[in-house]
């Protein structure tokens, strides 16, 4: 069960328990993160959960897809190579302390 941070575009962290194989974009949706709001429900179609992942944790987050790189295009604020939509990291063990800034704005 990680325990995954997130940092709103003001410094606020709120911090969450997950069960495994949970995405992180549902962790947040359950746990009321402001910030995430998931329209699609985690299909990869509004990329209204772009997170930007910390650097000490790309490797864990892993890389964005082709289609995920295209949806994040699509997002309000521009993508770095931070980028991800959280209902594309499906959170395991390895996942515990991971760290995402949320963007100003998702809609």
């Amino acid at each position: 069960m990680p325990r995954v941070n997130f940092v709103s575009a003001g410094g606020d962290v709120s911090s969450v328990d997950s069960a495994d194989g949970v995405s992180l974009m549902r962790a947040a949706v359950t746990n009321g993160v402001r910030g995430i709001v998931g329209e699609c429900g985690g299909n990869m179609m509004c990329a209204t959960c772009h997170v930007y992942v910390e650097p000490e944790f790309a490797a864990v987050a892993g890389l964005a897809s082709e289609d995920e790189a295209e949806m994040l295009e699509d997002a309000v604020c521009p993508p770095d190579e931070r980028s991800r939509l959280s209902c594309q990291i499906m959170l395991g063990p390895e996942h515990e302390g991971l760290t995402v800034v949320l963007p100003e704005a998702q809609v």
